[in-house]
């Protein structure tokens, strides 16, 4: 048997081996070799660990070898469901933000993302059925960003799978693994924000057929009722995710309904397009209305006025996707996660 001195020499002389991280951090390859993938069910101790000794020995993986090795394709699909009613785009802001944040996340992670606007139970034009990424092997776990209207394939797909996680809302979800924001809390806080700033007569701009948005029309409901104020069914205006759209039915209403000195609108975009109908209108922001949004997109900072906004904290959601996710596909424990809105203060709110 080799001495350990004369062992470790030769080793010095060699291209470094995940056995010999392994060795030298008395871990078993298993777990370097999750550490350096970023899997969460390494601790972040340890993962620092093997990171340091692989950069120290100039360790690289190799992900091809990797990938053959684990059959696994190292792919993350991201799935964006656009849907024709809701004219809701891929270059729809939050999808850009959520877009961004989750590829950040899964690069860190070692996984390259496949971005996908087709569900893994559509079919074509013909009836034929999409090939699932996931029994094809082309991903090994699907992120899918919102839930839409009708959820039973979804419940179908993700009772059949345990590699899926979903973005969108927690009161509305079915036995499958979520992360999402409390909307309905973050509609009432921003109605309530409105209100603090004694504004009497205030809209909500959003489809409340969309899951999401329903939950944060139920929390403009709740903060209404618990001021002892009505709730209008005319002041609950039914605009879509499309800022052209949204446009002509925020003007209609503007047009035609008494006045209003306050909007709660579902998203960013609806908002900042009620702020462009408001000044067409002739009426200034905030000083005639004052308007909220929510998502809190990069744009929401610069608008004209700056967006008081609910924030979906994206960034934190992305990265809890892709560890909730990670942790389904490893086999350890996955929970679903609820984040907690903020309000964001800016000028248009007064």
């Amino acid at each position: 048997m080799r001495p350990p001195e004369r062992q470790e020499a030769e080793e010095e002389r060699q291209p470094a081996t995940m056995s010999q991280i392994a060795r030298r951090l008395k871990v078993s390859e298993s777990t370097v070799s999750r550490a350096l993938a970023g899997s969460p069910l390494v601790k972040a101790e340890t993962r620092e660990k093997v990171e340091a000794l692989a950069r120290e020995l100039g360790f690289s993986v190799n992900l091809n070898a990797q990938r053959l090795k684990r059959r696994r394709s190292q792919t993350i699909e991201v799935v964006i469901p656009v849907e024709e009613y809701g004219r809701q785009h891929m270059s729809d802001p939050f999808f850009l933000d959520m877009i961004g944040a989750l590829a950040d996340a899964l690069t860190d992670a070692g996984y390259d993302m496949l971005l996908s606007k087709r569900t893994p139970w559509a079919v074509d034009a013909e009836g034929r059925p999409r090939p699932n990424p996931l029994l094809s092997g082309r991903a090994d776990g699907v992120i899918i960003i919102g839930q839409g209207r009708d959820q039973s394939q979804l419940r179908a797909f993700a009772a059949q799978h345990r590699q899926v996680v979903v973005w969108g809302d927690p009161e509305v979800a079915g036995d499958y693994l979520l992360v999402g924001v409390d909307n309905r809390a973050g509609g009432r806080t921003a109605t309530e924000h409105l209100l603090s700033r004694s504004r009497r007569r205030l809209a909500f701009l959003g489809d409340p057929k969309e899951p999401e948005i329903s939950q944060r029309c139920e929390g403009y409901k709740d903060a209404l009722r618990a001021a002892g104020m009505p709730v209008e069914a005319d002041l609950i205006v039914p605009a879509r995710f499309d800022a052209v759209y949204a446009l002509e039915t925020i003007t209609a209403f503007l047009g035609k309904a008494d006045p209003i000195d306050g909007i709660v609108a579902a998203t960013d975009v609806i908002a900042m397009t009620a702020i462009t109908a408001l000044q067409q209108a002739g009426l200034s922001v905030p000083g005639d209305v004052a308007v909220t949004g929510y998502d809190d997109i990069h744009s929401a900072r610069s608008a004209s006025p700056p967006l008081t906004t609910i924030t979906q904290r994206i960034a934190e959601g992305g990265q809890a996707l892709v560890a909730t996710l990670l942790g389904a596909i490893e086999g350890g424990p996955a929970r679903s996660r609820v984040i907690e809105p903020e309000l964001i203060v800016r000028v248009s709110s007064g």
